[in-house]
């Protein structure tokens, strides 16, 4: 049976840039510009407060977990009032060693690891769009663990790093993702596997995308009648199914025409049409470019 979160984050490809300790003592407060790119971070011991634009401003302790799927701008800071320092992410991503806010002697008043990756593929906004600003998880050992995985292996430059690196992003993403909430999530896949009805035919989607599917076909794979199934795909995942289902194909067809996987005719009949014209125009419409035009620019 297909999962079509792996599915997801295996078209998007994460790939680890950073990772790196940050800690903060005394009075202190940093205000980070948006940055773009998938942030995380654990928090070792001590605690902070964390206002990330967009979302409600919360106290982050030792155990917790925080995913910023697009890091928007973010203010950290200890408890007592102090003027944020403004820190542009894009100058000091690539920076080593500890990051130190605020009393840079003695003891720390929160310690935490943090890094940030990037997708490889550009269709990132698919996932993006469908997760909150801001991912916070109380008592979470399992990703706390990869993260100081992830800090071990990068900051080593050991034989087979990138790779183990990719698969510990990808395992991190996952594990984030599906300790969210459904209802906790904007309309979109995350809600949608939350539904059982509507998760069985997800997965058929993802696991058949070429197969001729209609709403009356995946109404019967989640056992609800086609208008009940349409209203309750819609609204959960905010496009009517043959929208998602073309969206998925079209996913899977730019992934293929980046990677040069097959010919045109190849491709259009993986993703479910009878013809690389009939294909050529349902990609140009989508996607706003010919097959054979976005293959050469991507």
């Amino acid at each position: 049976m297909s999962d079509p979160l792996s599915d997801l984050i295996g078209l998007l490809r994460p790939r680890t840039v950073f990772a790196k300790a940050i800690s903060g003592a005394g009075d202190w407060a940093v205000r980070y510009g948006d940055f773009g790119h998938p942030g995380f971070c654990t928090v070792i011991d001590g605690r902070c407060r964390l206002a990330v634009d967009g979302a409600e401003a919360v106290t982050i302790e030792a155990g917790d977990f925080i995913f910023l799927p697009a890091t928007p701008g973010f203010t950290m800071s200890g408890f007592e009032p102090a003027e944020p320092v403004v820190v542009d992410p894009h100058a000091t991503a690539g920076l080593a060693g500890e990051v130190r806010h605020g009393r840079q002697e003695g003891d720390a008043d929160v310690r935490m690891l943090g890094g940030y990756f990037v997708f490889e593929s550009p269709d990132a906004g698919l996932l993006v769009s469908q997760l909150p600003a801001l991912i916070h998880l109380r008592g979470a050992e399992r990703l706390a663990t990869l993260v100081r995985l992830v800090r071990e292996e990068a900051g080593e430059e050991r034989p087979g790093c990138d790779l183990i690196l990719s698969r510990l992003v990808e395992v991190l993403i996952v594990e984030a993702l599906r300790s969210v909430e459904g209802n906790n999530a904007p309309p979109g896949l995350l809600r949608g596997l939350s539904d059982p009805r509507l998760a069985a035919a997800i997965r058929q989607i993802h696991g058949a995308p070429a197969r001729a599917w209609t709403v009356a076909a995946l109404a019967k794979e989640a056992a609800l009648s086609r208008s009940a199934f349409f209203e309750r795909f819609a609204r959960t995942l905010g496009v009517p199914p043959m929208e998602y289902l073309q969206g998925w194909r079209m996913s899977i067809a730019r992934d293929l025409l980046r990677r040069r996987a097959g010919k045109i005719e190849e491709i259009a009949s993986q993703v479910g049409y009878g013809s690389a014209s009939a294909f050529s125009t349902a990609f140009t419409r989508h996607v706003g470019l010919p097959p054979k035009r976005f293959a050469m620019t991507a």
